[in-house]
């Protein structure tokens, strides 16, 4: 007669908690059912972020504004760097919205899931959700920086674009850009500490080769299409070109360019985001 095996020796079913996708990626649905989740994550990080200083949230309107004037001294002081029919003060300002967005959802986004390793190994939800978080919490600061942009333009005697419509176009743009770096930055982190380190110096680096501080036409014709690989330069031009009156069209195939390296980072990104994804809990 069989006896029934202890308990301890028997082999308990294994339960694996996978998410549903879609597009072989991602799944947007699942994505909108966490969307509370999504909220709570940027308004921590807004409020970590400000919690305990003494300026507060004024900083958003502190480092544009002295980083504008660094670079006005600098360059167009110092190295005669000329920006053309725009006063310079508002040619950097322009230029440093859109980057100084990008860099901190960058930065923010690519540490997103090791700062978050207690939530990410314990309890399951879409681990993009943490990225997409942290590319959303620096747009409270991009709309002050936006703001004292639009007064500042009067001061210098700028006339707003009635392009101006169009800049939430180019805030997605920005926003896609900084998503598609985003991917590959914070899979990698997980795995490859040294990650953390590099980001910084990899923004810091990234920002000369933007026309924030000097304009496209320093670049010669015949290295800028390799230039207009780098995403932000289409944004940064097209930024000026929506905001200021006196900004030149940018170039289609500038923009062209840019956006078709935005599209394969973007894709890439999440199929290697995707395919990466169930190891996070194990080495967070």
């Amino acid at each position: 007669m069989d006896r029934a095996l202890p308990a301890q020796s028997r082999s308990a079913p294994t339960i694996v908690i996978d998410s549903n996708r879609s597009f072989g990626v991602v799944n947007l649905r699942e994505i909108w059912d966490y969307r509370e989740l999504l909220y709570l994550l940027v308004w921590r990080q807004v409020i970590v972020k400000y919690k305990q200083t003494v300026v507060g949230i004024a900083w958003a309107v502190v480092q544009p504004l002295v980083s504008m004037i660094v670079m006005t001294l600098v360059f167009n002081g110092f190295l005669n760097v000329s920006s053309g029919e725009i006063p310079y003060p508002i040619f950097a300002l322009s230029g440093l919205i859109f980057w100084r967005y990008f860099s901190s959802a960058v930065t923010v986004g690519g540490q997103s899931l090791v700062s978050n390793a207690q939530m990410i190994s314990k309890v399951y939800f879409p681990r993009i959700i943490v990225l997409i978080a942290g590319c959303l919490a620096p747009l409270v600061d991009f709309l002050i920086g936006f703001g004292v942009l639009l007064l500042a333009l009067p001061l210098f005697g700028v006339v707003p674009s009635l392009r101006l419509v169009l800049a939430p176009v180019l805030l997605l743009a920005t926003l896609a850009t900084a998503l598609s770096v985003t991917l590959w930055l914070s899979a990698l982190h997980v795995r490859y500490r040294d990650i953390g380190s590099i980001i910084p110096f990899l923004i810091q680096i990234w920002m000369y080769l933007v026309p924030i501080m000097y304009p496209i036409e320093r670049v010669s014709e015949a290295v800028r299409p390799i230039y207009s690989i780098n995403p932000m330069v289409g944004v940064v031009e097209g930024g000026r070109w929506v905001l200021l009156d006196q900004g030149t069209p940018p170039d289609l195939i500038t923009m062209g360019i840019g956006l078709l390296t935005v599209f394969v980072l973007l894709t890439g990104g999440f199929f290697f985001f995707h395919r990466t994804e169930r190891s996070f809990a194990d080495v967070v």
